[in-house]
């Protein structure tokens, strides 16, 4: 068994204790004493406040081979064959100019494509060369294409949050700095198909879009609603797809006073350009869900509108569903409510503290339970996450009256059956990260700013599970599926500090882009 640092496709690299203190004490390692011990299971040692007095100075950092003993910490308490883990970076040095008027140094994020050759994620295959694409299956009936999500900072949105971005040097976080970044990025991964949140509308018509048609793709855009500048996008190569519908959707209803947020939604109908006469189309969806951790009421009622929108544009006559890929900023962490019901297709979520569906919020200290039912019945949607058809009850006077104990069990099973707490999709979707790194347990992080680093992105993709058939709310198959073929790896929270956090001078979102490799088969 190869040890962790060994088979990352070169994502880290480990160096004796000696020669990192010969030769790394000059290059600004010290970005990474910024967040000391965040998480439990780190793979190497922090230098944090506790190792040192108040009033501690270390010149080693700074000054060219400093003597240790102005530390109180001293390196000769780990052996000679201790450790040190760091990030694959190319560094740029900045010279010997004070430390006092220096930021961190600039560095090139280093990910690389991890290629899976088995369908089963438990039992994946990661091959180090990322220069060469394996060839998972030697099949011709097959159409493989790409997918990137990517939330690109709406500008208006950085600067009404300016406290989320104190790290960062202000030239960074310009809009005329920040944009031919994200193209550069988009270009060079050159995905099939482009979903983007945090769009703003003018941006995108004066930018984006006519940017984006002159590389080969086709974009459709939906607006947040209300007076909210930015939006979802979702863009795909004129040479991949055709577009058979497009299909927004507004989870702000007037009608319904839980649904009082602007967040939207788009789904696209795409059909892929193959010469097999029985290529199935491929649904797309793509969504930025309400921030606020302690309101999952009305999280998981977006969510539920959603799914609804993809079930009846993904629906076939045959009564089968086409497959499906679902990106997005869910606003939710790995492991919480919200994250389980999209992957397992059900939740009960009886007791569930409001601001525990999203796990983001730690203290359930004031928060109400969710109620039941979450949504009203006017929204139109059932708990199995499709639209249901409005029926006006038909008044009849019966032709004997019913007594008055047989009055009372109906109201007892009717308001049984609208006050379940057990909501389902019919979908079987996995995501295309496991969230954690499989030898140290560290989260995986899509966002990074001054406040937080966690996962909250995602790439979500309809395949054949075992076993799907038997689970609640299954009733719909799958037309084939898809197989994950390849990602583009993440990274740690403390990776990303290293390059000071995001955005960064190489890096011009808060988020990182999500990429994808997919398999239909024909």
């Amino acid at each position: 068994m190869l040890p962790h640092h060994q088979k990352s496709l070169g994502r880290d690299w480990t160096t004796p204790w000696e020669n990192l203190q010969k030769c790394c004490w000059n290059r600004h390692i010290s970005s990474c004493m910024r967040w000391p011990g965040h998480y439990s299971r780190a793979p190497y040692p922090y230098f944090s406040s506790r190792h040192f007095s108040l009033n501690w100075r270390p010149p080693c950092l700074f000054e060219s081979r400093a003597p240790f003993q102005y530390w109180n910490w001293r390196p000769d308490s780990l052996s000679q064959t201790s450790l040190i883990h760091l990030s694959s970076y190319i560094m740029n040095s900045e010279g010997d100019e004070p430390s006092s008027k220096r930021r961190k140094h600039q560095g090139t994020i280093q990910r690389h494509w991890e290629y899976i050759c088995n369908h089963n994620k438990e039992n994946t295959e990661i091959v180090g060369d990322e220069n060469v694409d394996p060839t998972c299956e030697d099949s011709e009936n097959k159409f493989d294409f790409s997918v990137m999500s990517y939330n690109i900072l709406s500008q208006d949105l950085l600067e009404d949050n300016s406290h989320l971005y104190k790290h960062c040097r202000r030239p960074v976080l310009h809009w005329s700095f920040r944009f031919p970044n994200i193209l550069k990025e988009i270009k060079y991964f050159d995905a099939d198909v482009l979903c983007l949140q945090e769009v703003q509308e003018d941006h995108y018509g004066t930018e984006i879009r006519p940017s984006l048609e002159s590389l080969g793709y086709h974009c459709e855009y939906k607006m947040r609603t209300g007076r909210k500048p930015d939006g979802c996008a979702i863009c795909f190569k004129h040479s991949k797809f055709s577009l058979l519908s497009v299909n927004p959707v507004e989870f702000y209803r007037r009608d319904v006073p839980l649904l009082d947020r602007d967040n939207v939604g788009l789904v696209l109908l795409l059909q892929p350009k193959t010469p097999s006469a029985a290529c199935p189309a491929v649904c797309v969806a793509n969504t930025h869900l309400l921030y606020n951790p302690r309101r999952g009421d009305i999280k998981l009622t977006q969510l539920a509108m959603l799914l609804a929108e993809i079930s009846s544009v993904a629906h076939q006559k045959d009564g089968s569903c086409c497959p499906i890929v679902m990106c997005g900023d869910f606003n939710s962490v790995p492991g919480s409510p919200l994250y389980s019901f999209i992957k397992e297709g059900k939740l009960n979520y009886e007791g569930l503290a409001i601001g525990k569906v999203s796990g983001q919020e730690q203290s359930s200290r004031g928060q109400r339970i969710l109620s039941i039912p979450i949504w009203p019945p006017n929204l139109g949607i059932s708990q199995n996450c499709v639209y249901e058809v409005q029926q006006v009850p038909k008044v009849e006077k019966p032709d004997g009256d019913l007594t008055q104990t047989e009055l009372d069990e109906t109201e007892v099973l009717v308001t049984t059956e609208k006050l379940s707490s057990n909501l389902q999709h019919h979908f079987s979707l996995s995501s295309v990260y496991s969230h954690y790194f499989p030898d140290t347990g560290i989260p995986e992080v899509t966002t990074c700013h001054s406040r937080s680093a966690i996962t909250v992105d995602y790439i979500f993709y309809s395949a054949e599970k075992e076993g799907v058939a038997e689970q609640p709310g299954a009733e719909v198959a799958l037309v084939g599926g898809l197989k994950l073929l390849a990602r583009l790896s993440l990274l740690t929270e403390q990776d990303l500090w290293t390059v000071n956090g995001l955005p960064n001078e190489n890096n011009s979102s808060d988020h990182l882009p999500l990429l994808a490799k997919f398999r239909l088969e024909l």
